[in-house]
């Protein structure tokens, strides 16, 4: 699992009237008011389907580079620069629920946000993100035919670092609710495909700017996929995509024509160390943004014990 940050280009320019002077304050206001995360999930998340009462505990590193800035398709020229460097601490205890193994957990982002480049003006900033607190249900855990469906809700509480002064927030000063599904199928016994969809909600952000201007935004949906191919029961390698649609903000009653558009690739391998520890390890760039920073390289490592 990644949290993704978005930061959707919303101001509305032509590359050939910026200035040096524009640059700093345009991209301020893009990458407040785009500030969204996707749930972006990790080869064979939704195939851990525990025994009740196991519990995990995972540790996630991530670390991201954007050298482009998109507005309606096209690359501004500007020498863009916006680099990330996140960690995750995760906890899920499994339950049984009837017929139904069902797992409560907590998530808890941390890290850093640096503007480089042209977008030095954005300064930096560390901290804790907003809390996340989620739960998955497995509609259908069946190991022996290698096929599994579960559908987890995934609550983000406004509780991170959050300054309206500043450019760049882990925080996000609302609420929002993500409404993910996953579906895992074996299509031999070595090979599987994961599928993933969710759409995320947004509360307002009525603190926005040093203005206390109100920020809303629309309905935030994406698609996943994986193919993962077990080499040996302790190593997999998988390769991935996926697409966000929609996401439009509006700043005071005024539409931002923001929405994302971004699609990616994914590729990396998961190998079990010891029967209760595993690393994966994620490669990733965006193919195509429509608006917002797009991610030139995003190396992803997850540490998983179970307890």
């Amino acid at each position: 699992m990644e949290i993704s940050t978005r930061t959707p280009a919303r101001a509305r320019f032509s590359a050939c009237a910026l200035d040096t002077s524009m640059i700093g304050a345009a991209l301020l206001l893009a990458t407040l008011a785009g500030n969204a995360h996707a749930i972006d999930v990790d080869a064979g998340e939704y195939a851990a389907a525990l025994p009740a009462g196991s519990n995990i505990g995972l540790l996630y590193l991530q670390h991201a580079e954007r050298r482009s800035l998109y507005s309606d398709g096209h690359k501004v020229a500007i020498k863009a620069g916006l680099d990330s460097d996140i960690g995750i601490l995760r906890v899920a205890n499994y339950q049984q629920l009837g017929d139904y193994t069902i797992n409560t957990q907590f998530l808890l982002p941390f890290g850093r946000l640096e503007g480089t480049r042209d977008n030095d003006a954005l300064g930096q900033t560390s901290g804790t993100g907003d809390l996340i607190l989620a739960s998955t249900l497995w509609l259908v855990n069946d190991p022996a035919k290698n096929r599994y469906w579960g559908i987890a809700p995934y609550l983000f509480v406004p509780t991170g670092s959050y300054d309206r002064n500043d450019a760049l927030n882990l925080g996000e000063n609302r609420w929002k609710m993500t409404l993910q599904t996953g579906y895992v199928t074996g299509l031999t016994d070595r090979l599987s495909l994961d599928l993933t969809a969710d759409v995320t909600l947004f509360g307002k952000n009525d603190d926005l700017t040093s203005q206390g201007l109100t920020l809303r935004q629309k309905p935030l949906w994406q698609a996943q996929t994986y193919l993962r191919y077990a080499v040996t029961p302790k190593l997999s390698v998988h390769v991935g995509a996926s697409q966000l649609w929609g996401g439009e903000t509006r700043i005071d009653g005024q539409d931002q024509n923001d929405e994302p558009g971004t699609s990616k690739y994914r590729v990396g391998g998961s190998y079990w160390m010891t029967p209760t520890f595993q690393a994966l390890l994620n490669y990733g760039q965006d193919v195509s943004v429509d608006n917002g920073f797009k991610e030139e390289q995003r190396v992803n490592l997850r540490l998983l014990w179970v307890f």
